[in-house]
């Protein structure tokens, strides 16, 4: 669980990196990519989704956060995509 626990943390800072939350401005971030970012919170919605029963009392903050990140991304996009069409939606189902 602690390997799982600690990819899906990674899969989450990297994600929220590239929609540039680590600046004040995620708008101007450099390091803003929303096609790298949609990878990886779809990588996350997978691990999340499939390792849910292993994952304890982990699994909630978890998905929690995994929900957070699916919502900016939507705020991100400049067309955001039809709900269920996000990333990882396929796997947590839509999120508004």
């Amino acid at each position: 669980m602690e390997v799982i626990s600690r990819a899906a943390v990674m899969l989450m800072s990297a994600a929220a990196e590239r929609l540039g939350l680590a600046d004040d401005d995620p708008d101007a971030s450099p390091l803003r990519d929303l096609d790298e970012a949609r990878r990886l919170i779809t990588a996350l919605a997978g691990l999340v989704t499939a390792s849910g029963e292993y994952l304890g009392l982990h699994a909630a903050p978890l998905r929690d956060g995994l929900q957070s990140l699916q919502k900016a991304f939507r705020e991100a996009s400049a067309v955001p995509d039809a709900p269920g069409q996000g990333p990882g939606e396929k796997y947590t189902g839509p999120v508004y």
